[in-house]
């Protein structure tokens, strides 16, 4: 990873520095603050904040790195399932301004009703399925 000038991305200063995985464009580190045993990030090398200012060489990369690093975490963990996320932008509660991955494994009883997963992002529209007629 380089450093831009002046930037003080956490990624970009840490570099290669505990990269689990790695390919030319990315590399995959476990998360500092972890949702899960396992939880996972694929990080660009280049800096880039938003996913819809990478290359599709890098989306190429990412995604080779999301499947090697599901095989790695299945290694030692053994999940039920995975959630996948980015944070793009302020508003969507990005707060390191480098583009990265979420890989987050999920176990049955980690929490008490997974059902809506991604849509705990505005909790008020979580329980869509009780609001739609069958």
């Amino acid at each position: 990873m380089s450093v831009n000038a002046g930037n003080e991305c956490r990624f970009c200063l840490q570099g290669e520095r505990g990269a689990i995985l790695k390919n030319e464009l990315a590399l995959v580190k476990r998360d500092r603050f972890p949702l899960t045993e396992g939880h996972t990030l694929i990080v660009p090398r280049r800096h880039v904040q938003s996913f819809f200012e990478l290359t599709a060489d890098e989306h190429a990369a990412m995604c080779d790195l999301i499947v090697q690093a599901k095989a790695h975490i299945e290694q030692d963990q053994k999940p039920d399932g995975y959630n996948i996320g980015i944070n793009d932008g302020t508003a969507a509660g990005q707060t390191i301004m480098h583009v990265h991955v979420h890989l987050i494994p999920r176990y049955l009883g980690d929490t008490a009703d997974p059902r809506g997963g991604i849509r705990w992002i505005i909790p008020e529209r979580r329980d869509y399925w009780k609001k739609t007629a069958l």
